[in-house]
């Protein structure tokens, strides 16, 4: 991990960011979406991520994140998307085409299905990128080292289906731009304690996988 945290440092010290903001510190959002599902779904999950984040590797993160629908020009201001929930997601043309603008000028969407979501966001996904198809990482991918090591891919926080957790990724033109777990449910472990009542152990490991999921989105060149 040591060798790892020396080269975030010298990707940190050098102009590499396409997204980063004025104020020296990275800002990130949660996607608002049509359709009924509960895009707002612990709220507690994505701060306790920024927090535990900035205490464990040199980035910086604001503490703040904000809520941007999915049509909104205001998701360009943002180098990292997170969305989530357990339902249906609408989209309509504009707002296709917006995540596909984004995602193709250096953004990067993070998916974390918190259980039922999936027939929705890989129909979402076809229509952004209708020549690609999402892709499941094998477990030497960077985004399982890139900080703290998972030898056999995600952790598995919350138990639905009794499959094992996936992680499946969209590349665009070779550079990945989306990540999406599938029964993991990272964001529940993220949560706070009480929520989901989660073993403090499950808990660390889906903040250790978020430190992962995050440093390799805002590092990447």
């Amino acid at each position: 991990m040591k060798a790892r945290v020396f080269l975030l440092i010298i990707f940190l010290s050098t102009p590499v960011f396409i997204h980063a903001q004025d104020s020296g510190a990275f800002e990130i959002a949660r996607v608002k979406y049509r359709g009924g599902g509960d895009w707002y779904n612990d709220p507690s999950s994505l701060t306790n991520l920024i927090r535990y984040t900035n205490n464990q590797v040199p980035i910086s993160i604001k503490p703040e994140y904000q809520d941007v629908s999915l049509g909104s020009i205001e998701i360009h201001n943002y180098p990292f998307l997170y969305l989530t929930g357990h339902g249906t997601i609408t989209a309509n043309n504009s707002e296709v085409q917006n995540l596909r603008n984004y995602l193709e000028n250096g953004g990067f969407l993070y998916v974390d299905d918190d259980y039922g979501l999936d027939e929705h966001i890989r129909d979402l996904m076809s229509r952004v990128f209708p020549d690609e198809e999402l892709i499941e990482l094998p477990f030497n991918h960077p985004m399982y080292n890139q900080v703290f090591d998972f030898e056999n891919g995600l952790p598995k926080i919350h138990e639905h289906d009794n499959q094992a957790p996936r992680g499946y990724g969209l590349f665009y033109q070779g550079k990945l731009v989306m990540f999406y777990t599938f029964e993991s449910n990272l964001g529940d472990g993220w949560a706070d304690p009480e929520i989901h009542n989660n073993p403090t152990e499950k808990r660390e490991l889906a903040l250790k996988m978020g430190v992962n999921i995050l440093v390799y989105a805002l590092t990447r060149i």
